[in-house]
This record gives C-alpha cells, sequence and structure tokens, in this order.
C-alpha cells in the first residue's frame, strides 16, 4: 500500500453518513462516545480538546482520568454531555445507539459519525480527523505506520498457509464474528479466516454440531468483550476438538490509532502459533 496523502481535502472531511466537515475554527470541545476513537483523539495530540468520554473509554490511562464520563456507549447521560457544550461529538455506527445521536445532534454543532469495517478503513479515520483537527502532520505518521504493518502482516500472510478459525467473543451462549466484521477482517490479514463463511448475523451463536467446526485448525477465545482467561481454554478444546488459545480482544477489535499495533501483535501471533505447532509435530 502507498502511502496517502491529504491532496483531495473534500474526501478527508467526509463522515461515513456522507456530512462533509469543515476543519475547525476556535475553541475546540470534544466529546468521544467511542473508546477507539477516544485513544486516536489523545494520540492525535488533542487530549487537552477532549472534555468528555464514556466508562469504556480507558486507554490512554493517564491522560483520561481527569475527563469526565457521560455514561457509557449506549447509555448516554445527555444531560451531562449538553452541561460540557461540546462544539464536536464523535460516535460510531455499530457502538452507539442512533436514537441517542440524534438527540446529542440537537445541541452539539459537529457530529462525527464513524463506521470503520476493516482495517484498511483507518487510512480514511487519519484523513478525516487530522484535516478536521488540524493535526495532518500526526495523521501522516499514523498511515506511514499503519502502511508498513499491512507489509508486515502481508509478509505472515504469504509465508504461511491460510487456516480456518473460529474466534470466540461470548460464551452461555458461545457467540463468534461473521465474515463482516472488522475483527474477521483483521485476521484475515495475516491470513487467518473465520468461521462460518456466511451468515445474516454479525455475532452469530456458535454450532458446535456443525460439520464446519471439522474444519478449523485452532480457537481463539477473545479477551473482551467476554473475559475469556486460561480457565476456559480446556472447555472450548473439548468441544471445538482442535487447539485453542487466548487472544487479546483490544488488538483486534480496536481501530484508530491502535490498527497497526494490532496488526504488527496478530503477525506475530500467527508466526508464534506456527512456530509452536512445528515443533509439536516434530519427531521426538
Amino acid at each position: 500500500m502507498e502511502v496517502s496523502t491529504f491532496s483531495d481535502a473534500s474526501a478527508a472531511l467526509t463522515d461515513a453518513v456522507g456530512t462533509c466537515h469543515h476543519p475547525a475554527h476556535g475553541p475546540v470541545r470534544i466529546v468521544s462516545l467511542v473508546p477507539s476513537l477516544t485513544e486516536l483523539v489523545c494520540d492525535l495530540g488533542l487530549g487537552d480538546q477532549l472534555v468528555g468520554r464514556t466508562g469504556f473509554c480507558i486507554h490512554p490511562r493517564e491522560t483520561l482520568k481527569p475527563i469526565p464520563k457521560v455514561g457509557g456507549t449506549k447509555d448516554v447521560k445527555l444531560d451531562v454531555v449538553r452541561a460540557l457544550a461540546p462544539t464536536h461529538l464523535i460516535v460510531n455506527i455499530d457502538e452507539n445507539r442512533r436514537e441517542t445521536v440524534e438527540e446529542l445532534a440537537d445541541f452539539v454543532p459537529n457530529v462525527i459519525v464513524t463506521h470503520p469495517c476493516r482495517p484498511e478503513d483507518n487510512f480514511g479515520l487519519y484523513r478525516m480527523f487530522g484535516a478536521i483537527f488540524h493535526r495532518e502532520a500526526q495523521a501522516d505518521r499514523l498511515v506511514a505506520d499503519l502502511d508498513a504493518a499491512f507489509v508486515e502482516a502481508g509478509a505472515v500472510a504469504a509465508a504461511l498457509p491460510v487456516e480456518r478459525v473460529l474466534y470466540l467473543i461470548w460464551r452461555a451462549p458461545w457467540m463468534t464474528v461473521s465474515r463482516e466484521t472488522y475483527i474477521s477482517a483483521a485476521l484475515a490479514s495475516v491470513g487467518w479466516h473465520t468461521l462460518p463463511d456466511a451468515t445474516a448475523d454479525r455475532y452469530p451463536e456458535v454450532d458446535w454440531d456443525s460439520a464446519s467446526i471439522a474444519d478449523i485448525a485452532r480457537v481463539f477465545l477473545s479477551t473482551e468483550p467476554y473475559r475469556f482467561s486460561a480457565a476456559d481454554l480446556g472447555e472450548a478444546e473439548r468441544l471445538a476438538r482442535r487447539p485453542a488459545a487466548l487472544i487479546d480482544g483490544e488488538m483486534t477489535s480496536w481501530y484508530g490509532s491502535r490498527a497497526a499495533a494490532g496488526l504488527r501483535y496478530l503477525a506475530r501471533l500467527r508466526r508464534e502459533l506456527a512456530e509452536r505447532d512445528a515443533g509439536r509435530l516434530a519427531p521426538a
């Protein structure tokens, strides 16, 4: 991938619902309802202009400690947001309720709607945030780092055979992710293709009796949203009859400035598990 530039200002300023924003003028007061984008705001050097965040916005911890919480991603306290008098609100189509965003739009002048579905979509996020908040240089650095991370992930994918995997996000009931999710796209960047191949649900329940389970190479148990631990590995291995491993959910599902680190994490994990498998199969 080539490093992208800010040559098309109009495209850079257009959000996920087609709203074309303008570069900010005057004092900026940002409320972010998206944990991964709160991190991006801070990494772009905008931490001092962030006036509100959700309780799930936890990175970077020290920067966010004094920033007021406005509730959760779904249960936003409208009166708290109103009192903070934000000039810009950052939301996400999947993570925030449309009805809540519409109510907030009644008194927040600029509502920036995001919807990254693949790691590649982070390039557009960097451009948009950089253009709106006058952080083009910082955004360009993130673009270059993500380009380099894609090269590393692609090298691993090219060096190893494609594996089908089952990625678990919940239990009781057991649930996984569809191919339409950001998580699945991130895993595919290093040659891990998630099961099921097709489904109408973004987060379908797992059918352990399905014949397709026999096609997977391994099971991943994510550390979020359900906090799987090492104690769950044995049960997953018994149900799938395949090896299971924990995987860092923040590194697979958080977009924004964590995207490059996430791709590098997946590339490293793919190499480590391949080496472990080779050692297990080597003759004594």
